[in-house]
């Protein structure tokens, strides 16, 4: 049983729907906000203004409109190119809104800094305490900046989850305390945001009358975070024992694929069980050095018997795993960045109609987007294909070395 020695939060009788990029994702997020009686509250890396990103604040702005309260966090990086204007039009519409750790101006903007790589990444929304939306879709249009190969670009090939049932209170609750602790930050007048936080808990518990609902049937699932406090290692663990513990298939679809080396010995002694390893990988390079970087391990994977598949039709923005009967949808790619800095959220679901419903997603991609990667293949990069996928994972390894981890890479 996958994940048994881990002491997760588990909740029976969800609905989970799987949204399969931006266009299933952003109708079913519009329409949610649209139906909001009291409150939303969105969360995400990425918003930009661009048609879809204006379509969201347009659905934003009419709620406002009806009264119901409307928060936005973003980050400052991820966002860095709008921030000013969204935060502007946010404030205009009556919307509440954080920017996450904002990027730095003048001179401090070019010094180095550890601290400004801890981002917000996860993408989250909730609205009115009852649905919950966790994925690795940010507010971006699914064809802006995607290759085209002179047939039409593709969109970006991504997931999301909608949520409703009892799972629903942790993503409410982990929201609301990221909102509490930016609110700490730089504070001098107290008073007013001890009242405030006074008035927050009246008007929760007010709100909590009602009991989430129990679907049956429904999906048993867990929120998993990644922060730099309580949960440093939540989403790689759990992507660690069920691994260790899965008999017959394992099936990843990442973005961006540097993980620990426990993660790697995992999948490797996986393969030599006889369980199908398969990693669903970039084709197309969105950034280089994390995809040379993930190039220069091929020929070991290889070796330990896994298949590697790179996504050939547009940009892979997945973040999604099946493990037997067990799947993770969310905004976690296995690589430094995600394991080690950023705010992550994953949905760990377990239960085979959800597993084979993805997993079915997947085995379309790969059959018909993706090409196997074999030793051949490999071959064909040439002296200077290699030297380049040497150069970035070196430097991708001394980029983990100054959070001081490198010995685990």
């Amino acid at each position: 049983m996958a994940s048994k020695d881990l002491r997760l939060k588990w909740h029976d009788g969800n609905q989970i729907d799987l949204l399969r990029n931006g266009e299933a994702f952003f109708p079913a997020l519009c329409d949610a906000i649209d139906a909001a009686k009291f409150a939303v509250h969105l969360e995400t890396y990425i918003f930009n203004l661009d048609r879809t990103g204006e379509l969201v604040l347009d659905h934003l702005r009419l709620a406002c409109e009806r009264g119901v309260k409307v928060r936005v966090v973003i980050d400052g990086f991820g966002s860095q190119d709008n921030v000013q204007e969204i935060t502007q039009l946010l404030a205009d519409m009556g919307a509440q809104y954080r920017v996450y750790r904002p990027e730095p101006s003048g001179l401090r903007a070019v010094l180095f800094n550890l601290r400004r790589l801890r981002r917000l990444h996860r993408k989250v929304t909730t609205v009115d305490n009852a649905l919950a939306f966790v994925g690795g879709i940010n507010i971006l249009d699914d064809y802006v900046d995607v290759p085209d190969d002179g047939q039409g670009p593709r969109p970006r090939f991504d997931f999301a989850v909608s949520l409703k049932g009892p799972i629903v209170d942790d993503v409410v609750r982990a929201q609301r305390s990221l909102w509490l602790r930016m609110a700490w930050r730089k504070r001098d007048d107290w008073e007013a945001f001890y009242q405030r936080l006074k008035n927050i808990r009246q008007w929760m518990q007010s709100r909590r009358k009602t009991r989430q609902p129990v679907f049956d049937p429904g999906h048993r699932a867990a929120l998993l975070l990644r922060d730099n406090i309580r949960f440093r290692q939540s989403i790689e663990n759990v992507y660690m024992t069920a691994v260790k513990h899965a008999q017959k298939e394992v099936l990843i679809a990442n973005a961006y694929f540097f993980p620990r080396r426990g993660l790697l010995k995992a999948l490797e002694r996986a393969a030599q069980r006889g369980v199908r390893v398969r990693l669903l990988l970039q084709g197309r390079s969105e950034y280089a050095m994390q995809y040379r970087a993930s190039r220069y391990m091929y020929c070991k994977l290889l070796d330990d018997g896994i298949e590697l598949y790179e996504y050939m039709a547009s940009y892979l923005h997945a973040k999604v795993a099946v493990m037997d009967d067990c799947a993770m949808v969310g905004s976690s790619n296995l690589d430094p960045f995600s394991l080690l800095l950023a705010r992550e959220a994953n949905v760990y679901v377990r239960g085979d109609d959800f597993a084979q419903e993805l997993a079915a997603a997947l085995e379309l991609e790969i059959q018909d987007n993706a090409q196997r990667v074999t030793e051949e293949s490999l071959e064909r990069r040439g002296w200077l294909g290699r030297w380049t996928d040497a150069c970035s994972y070196f430097l991708l390894r001394f980029g983990v070395a100054l959070t001081g981890k490198s010995s685990e890479y």
